[in-house]
């Protein structure tokens, strides 16, 4: 729902303001021209007739998300502001927003009708309440103190991936410590942390996860952030648990660390201030390092089954029989698998025809009529005239 052209004119601020004069060598009408054509040149295929799209971009694509949260990082700056001076909690994340409210709630739904005026295309559903959800934590205001929580949808069914799906085993066991760790960060009390490990601990059994199994998995989960003498996979502790919960908070999960390399490649080769292009060359150098640290290994990739579960250690068998005592032998060999794609992706036909993208009119065949010719056999005497 956002307008094409004013949120053209919103990237380029964003650019300026956070010191951008170029991107990757691209100035910056370049970018806006090419950030119109990815808006204004996208058709989508219905019962057989093409649509252009006038407005907002297309759902799906990387582009579109990332001009619509930029889109919102300009009509959020008043709301920021007001926190600010309040010194009260904004959060956003996309199109879900959370906030922290210490006036009268009058003034707070005066404040939220307000900023409903503040764009035609955008407008908000508001709830307030001393307990809400925020995507998949539940916070509650308890006499002023903030606790966090595990949220689950009340529609949402205790589903994992089955333990006797064809995955490799690593699948399981991630499946167990993240379950473990998003409880540790999300829950601020044992109490909520010990109802969240039981509700894992079902799930997990619903889905034919053997109780030894998941008993192990806990064990080594806990034993790796507390030292703890008890043989059962539970924490009865208070302290303990907070020194885990802060030790895990301190730590940036795998999507942070990504999006902070992301961030960090992405100001290389950009006019920027002498700061930024020291940090971009600190991280163009150890991009380079990492290049060199690969060339000294061979990353292999198979798809996964159940029935070649020892194809791995044949792999490093043969290549060491093979290579060993060779010039090769110092480049290590990582054996890796995929996943088998689901039948959603194998069955489903996304693309439209050939035909329908060149935008042709389809030929009809012509139906094929056999004529029926009847030979007469000539006489005697008419072939002894040919003869």
């Amino acid at each position: 729902m956002l307008p094409q052209e004013e949120a053209l004119d919103i990237l380029i601020e964003f650019l300026q303001v956070h010191g951008y004069t170029k991107v990757k060598g691209i100035s910056l009408d370049t970018i806006r021209i090419l950030a119109f054509i990815v808006l204004r040149e996208n058709v989508c295929v219905y019962n057989n007739k093409i649509y252009k799209q006038t407005l907002g971009g297309a759902m799906g694509s990387s582009f579109a998300l990332t001009l619509a949260n930029i889109f919102m990082w300009k009509w959020q700056k008043e709301f920021v502001r007001r926190q600010d001076i309040s010194g009260e909690f904004y959060g956003r994340y996309i199109d879900d927003i959370f906030m922290t409210w210490n006036k009268s709630e009058n003034e707070l739904r005066n404040l939220l009708d307000t900023a409903n005026s503040w764009h035609p295309n955008i407008k908000l559903e508001y709830k307030v309440s001393k307990s809400l959800p925020f995507l998949d934590v539940l916070l509650t205001n308890s006499n002023g103190i903030l606790l966090t929580s595990v949220y689950h949808k009340p529609a949402a069914e205790p589903y994992v991936v089955p333990f006797s799906s064809d995955h490799p085993r690593h699948v399981f066991n991630n499946v167990v410590q993240t379950s473990l760790a998003r409880a540790v960060r999300y829950c601020s009390t044992l109490e909520a942390f010990n109802h969240e490990q039981r509700y894992i601990q079902l799930a997990l059994l619903y889905n034919g996860y053997p109780s030894t199994f998941i008993d192990r998995e806990f064990q080594k989960f806990f034993f790796g952030y507390i030292s703890s003498t008890s043989f059962l996979p539970i924490i009865d502790d208070e302290k303990q648990f907070l020194k885990m919960h802060r030790k895990l908070l301190d730590q940036p999960t795998l999507s942070q660390s990504q999006a902070a390399f992301s961030a960090a490649m992405a100001d290389i080769d950009n006019d920027q201030t002498d700061e930024t292009v020291n940090e971009s060359k600190e991280s163009k150098n150890y991009n380079d390092e990492s290049k060199q640290h690969c060339n000294d290994k061979l990353i292999i990739h198979y798809t996964h089954e159940k029935r070649i579960h020892s194809f791995k250690k044949q792999m490093h068998r043969i290549y060491e029989h093979v290579f060993n005592n060779t010039p090769v032998s110092h480049v290590k060999m990582i054996v890796g698998n995929r996943n088998r794609q689901d039948a959603k992706r194998e069955l489903i036909r996304k693309r439209p025809k050939q035909s329908l993208l060149q935008n042709k009119p389809i030929k009809r065949r012509r139906k094929k009529t056999k004529k029926i010719i009847k030979i007469k056999k000539p006489s005697m005497d008419q072939q002894q005239q040919q003869t």
